[in-house]
């Protein structure tokens, strides 16, 4: 069937004129579907009835079905597996704070970057996502913040409004999938519906230098992350294994470009793993590989550890230390907070524990 959140505008208005319609019900169906949030076309009331049917009949408005969801304890992190029409699964997270409300969603079904510390990559990539199964991800929790009451397993904090922050971070490299994901987003921005403002919306990429420079001729002023993880090659070819095709000086290159064209300031996530990554030393050696930018920003970030995996996160004491040498060499510091470990937060891990029943059980306790 089709997807209707598939489509811009300008494919809908096009569908309605072959369907024999004026072409203004296309921006009438568009106003349905990404600021109300609709479902069901019957819900779509300006619509003539025989219309209303034959998108019942003939389209799809919304391709997730929710499997399960998981709340962390202290109800500020609420993870969602979903199935798509194919039977292909992927994993959504919604992260609550004081003033924020931020959504973290999947590009790809899988991932083929590889990464040996990432859940995903340890699964491979199955296929990329459409347009519309990306923005069906937003509106899912988008709806249940809409709701008016809490239901029966809601989170027990109090629950904002509306989304207020997309991360393009959750399973897949966004940059892979480039032309669904700008479609997918300029909708979600689009003033006149869904209405999110760019500046709130960070993707996050491995560093593919060919999409960055493209990504930064875009007129639209997201927010780009960089997953570092390694000051060198050659720890970062292990870690990130497309760096062997783009190494960090043709990296670094392509930032400091995409940089003057867009004056916008690049994050860098650095997964804190014991013995790997967080010496003393290393910290130094990304102090200097970081000189060229004006500005940047590092995310620190302890691993979120995968059963059975060997990479395991770094001590409180060592990610102090690791911060205080980059802070003392000049560049802004953050340690991220860990969010939903007891529920599998972390990239991947979620769909990986519904594989194993096991794994999936010692999650819910």
């Amino acid at each position: 069937m089709l997807n209707l959140l598939d489509l811009t505008r300008s494919q809908l208005r096009d569908l309605m004129r072959t369907w024999g319609q004026p072409a203004y019900r296309g921006d009438q169906i568009y106003q349905w579907l990404h600021k109300n949030l609709v479902t069901d076309p019957e819900h779509m009331t300006n619509l003539p009835k025989a219309l209303r049917q034959r998108l019942a009949a003939e389209a799809l408005i919304n391709p997730l079905e929710l499997l399960f969801q998981v709340d962390d304890a202290r109800g500020e992190t609420r993870k969602a597996l979903f199935r798509l029409p194919d039977g292909s699964t992927i994993e959504v997270v919604l992260m609550l704070y004081d003033k924020r409300r931020t959504v973290c969603i999947s590009t790809q079904v899988g991932c083929g970057i590889g990464c040996p510390f990432c859940a995903t990559g340890m699964g491979g990539l199955t296929r990329n996502l459409s347009p519309g199964e990306i923005i069906a991800q937003v509106h899912w929790f988008e709806r249940w913040l809409r709701q008016e009451s809490p239901d029966s397993e809601g989170l027990a904090v109090q629950r904002p409004s509306r989304v207020t922050n997309i991360v393009v971070m959750g399973m897949g490299e966004p940059l892979a999938n480039y032309d669904a994901t700008m479609q997918a987003l300029r909708a979600l921005a689009d003033p006149e519906t869904f209405a999110l403002s760019a500046r709130n919306i960070t993707l996050s990429t491995v560093g593919l230098v060919p999409k960055i420079l493209r990504l930064a001729q875009e007129d639209l002023p997201i927010r780009l992350a960089v997953s570092l993880h390694a000051p060198t090659d050659r720890l970062r070819n292990k870690l990130v294994p497309i760096n062997k095709r783009y190494h960090l000086p043709k990296l670094m290159d392509a930032l400091v470009r995409y940089q003057e064209a867009t004056r916008r300031r690049v994050t860098f996530e650095y997964a804190m793993m014991q013995g790997i990554n967080d010496s003393a030393e290393q910290a130094h050696l990304l102090v200097d590989l970081l000189a060229p930018l004006h500005r940047p920003h590092v995310n620190l970030i302890p691993l979120n550890p995968t059963p059975g995996s060997p990479y395991q996160p770094s001590s409180p004491a060592m990610i102090r230390r690791f911060q205080q040498i980059l802070e003392a060499g000049g560049i802004t510091t953050t340690v991220r907070l860990r969010r939903g470990v007891e529920i599998s937060a972390g990239c991947g891990q979620l769909r990986q524990a519904a594989q194993q029943p096991d794994v999936l059980q010692f999650i819910h306790g």
